[in-house]
């Protein structure tokens, strides 16, 4: 099952620490947002593999934006 990872919180993507095809833990750090001077880690919901990342470094975000898919393994 394919979940959508969303943006927790309006800022720019600072930093993005996974791939695609990238094996994730539930509860990895994938990437990290910046907003108001603060690093908000967006974690891996379920335990898989990263099917799509669809944002870029430096990217301004909104709350409730899709940022990647995980495939659940």
């Amino acid at each position: 099952m394919a979940y959508q990872v969303k943006a927790h919180i309006t800022g720019t993507m600072w930093k993005i620490e996974k791939k695609v095809g990238d094996a994730v833990n539930e509860g990895d750090t994938i990437m990290i947002l910046e907003s108001m001077k603060m690093e908000m880690p967006i974690d891996s919901p379920v335990s898989g593999i990263i099917d799509q990342i669809l944002v870029q470094e430096n990217q301004p975000v909104n709350e409730g934006d899709v940022v990647c898919v995980v495939n659940e393994s």
